[in-house]
């Protein structure tokens, strides 16, 4: 049994990952803005905290007495705020938890990054170059979303720097996350539920059709923190489905929203995603169990409601600033 530590542990991610790894046997501790009274958290303990307060970050971490800590807590959705404030915020987080575990003596420390880094959707157009994309894929990002998260990545870098392997780090680029209550048709955090998803690309066609239930990567979370002590120190790794949230080929539906990417894309035949889980599986055995196709035809129909949505409108609305991943 390992004590894990994990901020945003209230979210939509967390609490997955925290009722994931609580279940596989794991002493759990949700760090947050506020206790939350989710069922996923029922007799886990919590700390409500502000995290941007280093001081009392490295305090509260301490207190933890954990052996690993897991950072989700961040603004979890591109242009949701003012550029700088998400920048600030995202930032300061990063070095505030991190640099907290490290001084509290917290040996194991895994960040959540975003498929965001790479850079799709700029305004500028974009066309990588090659598809299946991984984690040799270069960072290009063009919003401060994405420069956040690709900083809590360099932030690990620069720790693992300071510490040698002292300390073990990774980071990890979950793509759409999708929590269990919305198979069964509760809101997805852009508003829509999963089936509408499907039925319009368009709405899907921001993540290139990326995504990954919340409980598979609980499952990651849970594999990596085992293997830390193995891997290399500071890995990333994409966290993926193993096929892609659309019906049709995405050899036809990328170029139809990403001009330029017909010959990239002309491998992604049939269920093939856009973004490859293959480190994951290659250096930790871990595959992701769920898939949209096993998961709607088990769901109930019904209306759908609103669960935690974060935003149902974008103030930007062209089709690369409604990307939310995770």
């Amino acid at each position: 049994m390992t004590r894990i530590a994990v901020t945003g542990g209230a979210g939509r991610l967390g609490r997955s990952l925290v009722a994931g790894l609580a279940a596989s046997g794991h002493d759990l501790v949700s760090l947050d803005r506020a206790v939350s009274d989710a069922p996923e958290l029922a007799g886990v303990e919590q700390v409500a905290i502000d995290l941007s307060d280093a001081d009392a970050t490295v305090q509260t971490l301490a207190g933890t007495r954990a052996d690993a800590l897991i950072h989700l807590a961040a603004i979890a959705v591109p242009f949701s705020a003012p550029e700088d404030v998400i920048m600030r915020t995202n930032a300061g987080l990063a070095v505030s938890v991190l640099g907290g575990a490290v001084k509290a003596g917290i040996r194991r420390v895994v960040a959540a990054s975003s498929p965001t880094v790479l850079g799709y959707g700029a305004p500028t157009g974009w066309v990588p170059d090659r598809f299946p994309l991984d984690e040799s894929t270069p960072a290009r990002p063009w919003n401060a979303y994405a420069l956040s998260k690709l900083l809590i990545e360099q932030t690990i870098a620069m720790l693992a720097r300071q510490t040698g392997d002292a300390t073990r780090f990774a980071a990890f680029r979950p793509c759409y996350v999708i929590a269990p209550e919305e198979w069964a048709g509760a809101l997805t955090q852009q508003g829509h539920t999963v089936r509408e998803r499907l039925d319009d690309p368009a709405l899907s066609a921001p993540a290139i059709f990326n995504y990954v239930d919340a409980r598979d990567v609980a499952v990651f979370a849970d594999t990596l923190l085992a293997a830390l002590p193995e891997i290399p120190n500071g890995e990333t790794f994409f966290v993926a489905a193993d096929d892609a949230l659309a019906r049709e080929p995405l050899a036809e539906l990328v170029p139809r929203f990403y001009p330029g990417t017909e010959e990239v894309a002309a491998v992604l035949t049939g269920t093939t995603p856009a973004f490859s889980n293959a480190k994951a599986r290659d250096v930790l055995g871990w595959r992701p169990a769920h898939s949209w196709r096993g998961e709607l035809r088990d769901a109930p129909t019904g209306p759908a409601t609103a669960t935690d949505s974060v935003t149902a409108t974008d103030p930007l609305p062209d089709l690369a600033r409604k990307d939310v991943l995770a």
